[in-house]
């Protein structure tokens, strides 16, 4: 049954519709029925009292890695839809390097199936944009877009046929599609595992130079004009990349672009020698990019934050770093580093709200990521004031792999709906 659900004395931020004021939000059918003034004959179920606390709307989430099908041990749909809940996050895209690829709709259903069953319904698949990730044959994105598949992508593998990508860009702008596009030249990046520069000359380990993923944005973007394809540029982080992509945005390409949240934080000077956790892809950059990274997102050249979510078991992260699997398990940290930039006055806490909910909205053209009445009721409820310890007590997710455990962060997530119903609630 789908309660009737009163939030009051709540700070209401939604960049959508530029509220920004202490009021009330109701909640009737799974929907979004008003905003501060009470509907006629309306009678609330429950009441959560926000005070002191932000009320926005639930976060969407550009990148992410349940593990499931193919991987259950490192994680599952179950286990980390209720990470996402506790996160805030409302809706996530999933990328189709899934085992099997998600390059038929027997796979997109079954993962739809298995977040349906996890009480989270709001999991997107992205199709493989070609068959098996393997570059050379085009997937049916047609067949995949109608099983419910959100946007075409390739995840890390790269398309190294440019007439191929060329062929799947005109595929993918006949039916509408947003192509999510990482950017990364397979010869340059050389199965590096750290920044090319100082941290990799020091230890010694195989690099990535910039140049490996702006060579493949300058790449991609000349296609773009010649195939007319949407596409989103997905977990940047240099800032030449930026600066290719402000270029073409002035020049009136329909793009937009992402960053992974680490990347906002993080530089290869950060990395402890040899430690796993720091080992993600693209590698953490310069102190540079990192702040040319954050103004970008500042003035709107970069569109949204992802949490470029990869839990990984213990296992995967042992052994020698360059041989470790690359990824953060990051869901539950979006919130907190997300204020952190605000509290170092990188961001208003308007435009970090709008990064995660009303600006992912509208690059994957869904009715989300806005308190407007009629709206699906997907709502997060916040302290930004509240201290918490990244450890196993808090801890949701079945991936442990991130940087920041056993550090003290400061926000965290007080209640989470989706379409009306509570899915969390910090106890």
């Amino acid at each position: 049954m789908k309660q009737n659900i009163h939030i009051k004395h709540g700070r209401i931020i939604d960049p959508a519709n530029g509220i920004d004021r202490i009021g009330c939000v109701y909640i009737a059918d799974g929907k979004i029925a008003a905003i501060d003034q009470q509907p006629e004959g309306f009678k609330a179920d429950e009441t959560i009292d926000a005070t002191n606390h932000i009320v926005c709307p639930g976060f969407i989430d550009l990148s992410t890695r349940l593990r499931e099908p193919g991987q259950s041990r490192k994680a599952t749909i179950a286990s980390e839809t209720r990470a996402a809940a506790s996160a805030g996050i409302t809706t996530m895209c999933i990328h189709p390097d899934t085992i099997p690829v998600i390059d038929t709709p027997a796979v997109a259903e079954l993962i739809k199936d298995l977040a349906e069953k996890a009480d989270y319904p709001q999991v997107y698949p992205i199709a493989a944009l070609t068959q098996k990730l393997e570059g050379n044959e085009l997937s049916s994105m047609l067949a995949l877009k109608q099983a419910g598949c959100i946007a075409v992508g390739n995840a890390n593998q790269p398309v190294k046929n440019l007439l191929v990508l060329r062929r799947a860009m005109e595929y993918a702008a006949s039916h509408d599609l947003l192509l999510m596009f990482r950017a990364n030249d397979y010869w340059l990046g050389n199965n590096g595992c750290v920044h090319e520069g100082a941290v990799s000359t020091r230890y010694g380990l195989p690099s990535i130079p910039e140049a490996a993923e702006t060579i493949a944005v300058a790449q991609c973007l000349e296609l773009i004009e010649l195939t007319g394809c949407r596409v989103h540029f997905g977990q940047l982080s240099c800032k030449r990349s930026v600066i290719k992509i402000f270029q073409a945005k002035k020049y009136g390409l329909a793009i937009s672009a992402d960053v992974a949240i680490h990347q906002l934080h993080l530089t290869e000077n950060d990395m402890a020698p040899f430690d796993s956790a720091y080992h993600v892809l693209p590698p953490l950059r310069t102190e540079i990019d990192k702040n040319y990274l954050r103004q970008s997102l500042a003035n709107g050249t970069l569109n949204s934050i992802c949490s470029d979510h990869q839990p990984h078991d213990v296992d995967a992260k042992l052994g020698a770093f360059p041989e470790t699997e690359p990824g953060m398990s990051s869901l539950e940290t979006l919130l907190p580093l997300m204020l952190e930039l605000v509290k170092q006055q990188a961001l208003t806490l308007k435009q970090g709200i709008a990064t995660l909910t009303s600006n992912p909205a509208n690059i994957l053209r869904i009715n989300s990521g806005a308190l407007t009445p009629g709206f699906a009721a997907d709502v997060c409820v916040f302290n930004p004031n509240l201290n918490w310890q990244v450890n196993t007590e808090s801890w949701r997710s079945m991936g442990t792999n991130t940087p920041f455990w056993g550090q003290t962060l400061t926000g965290r997530v007080t209640h989470t709906l989706q379409a009306g119903q509570i899915i969390y609630r910090l106890s």
